[in-house]
């Protein structure tokens, strides 16, 4: 999907005021100050909005020509906002950080001065993370407490292999959320990708921490490994981060990456993927299970079914439907 498209979303609210605008999107962001010139003008708009309090996404569609700020008391989130048509402007004292289709705007919600929606058509998506999420993923991969500002550079660079990732990993939630899709009935998908993007985003994305990521990791020791791995199996069927693995082995995040590509020749993350890839091969080959092959892969966490048939096929060389019709009564 090309990176400024947005397909038509459900409106939750919609409407031709601007202060029923403003209640609406209170509803998805949390309490903000907004205004507009000429606020009593007609302004077509639409709103639509899911998730929870770890993430949600609010997609927008307006006739642009307002402001907003956010209130105090907000919940603290780290906004990921992705222009669709229109522009806006993200102002940070003097600086101001332009948002237009093809560009990924980062920033922690409480901080910008204003948010200015120009006045053109507007439409955008924006997904909000929970900041402690953020902060528990600097402390387990950095070694370090966030406090304070983090300082991120606000925009992602989507010409380069990092910003592709974040971005394309923004339009997977993004796809996977929006009118109440897969992703928010697959709790392990959901913390996966939670858990990715935020780790994406302290190891890639500048930010006042980040020259830590140089800083060496001593080897552990197996018994380390062997307890994350019996953790995995422990809990195989329950929504993991490796934050929570690294925690029940002892160790840190990066301890825990060395750990596995020394002992294992691989990554934590593939390797709970791969015993969930025979959790998944074991209930096709149990001819009582009878659920749709589509909801067995969102069990397992495996949102994407053409890219889980291809890992499924790459792993034991055959299609999923033939092992399940191999076992079919």
């Amino acid at each position: 999907m090309p990176e400024n498209a947005s397909p038509n979303f459900t409106a939750r609210f919609q409407g031709t005021t601007f202060d029923d605008m403003v209640e609406a999107l209170t509803k998805g962001f949390g309490s903000f100050d907004a205004w507009r010139s000429g606020r009593d003008k007609p302004l077509d708009w639409k709103v639509g909005f899911w998730g929870d309090e770890r993430l949600s996404l609010v997609s927008n569609q307006d006739s642009g020509g307002w402001g907003a700020r956010t209130a105090h008391g907000t919940p603290e989130t780290l906004a990921i906002i992705v222009p669709r048509t229109g522009a806006l402007d993200v102002s940070f004292g003097r600086t101001v950080v332009e948002g237009t289709p093809g560009r990924l705007l980062l920033t922690n919600n409480l901080e910008p001065e204003r948010v200015s929606v120009r006045a053109t058509p507007h439409r955008s998506d924006t997904l909000s993370l929970s900041w402690t999420i953020l902060a528990q993923t600097v402390a387990a991969v950095l070694e370090i407490p966030l406090t304070g500002s983090m300082d991120l550079a606000p925009v992602v660079d989507r010409s380069t292999a990092a910003g592709q990732m974040i971005g394309n990993l923004a339009q997977t939630m993004i796809v996977g959320m929006r009118n109440n899709g897969p992703l928010l009935h697959s709790p392990i998908a959901m913390l996966n990708l939670i858990q990715a993007f935020a780790d994406l985003v302290v190891r890639l994305v500048p930010h006042r921490l980040s020259h830590l990521l140089d800083k060496k990791i001593h080897l552990i020791a197996p018994r380390h490994v062997r307890r994350a791995i019996e953790f995995m199996h422990a809990n195989i069927a329950q929504p993991l981060t490796m934050h929570s693995v690294a925690e029940a082995a002892g160790i840190s995040i990066r301890a825990l990456e060395v750990g596995f590509r020394a002992f294992k020749g691989t990554t934590p993350s593939a390797y709970l993927r791969m015993i969930r890839l025979q959790a998944v091969r074991e209930d096709l080959r149990d001819p009582s299970n009878r659920q749709p092959l589509r909801n067995i892969c969102l069990k397992w966490g495996f949102l994407h079914f053409g890219r889980f048939a291809a890992i499924y096929r790459a792993a034991y060389g055959e299609n999923p439907s033939d092992t399940r019709r191999r076992f079919d009564i």
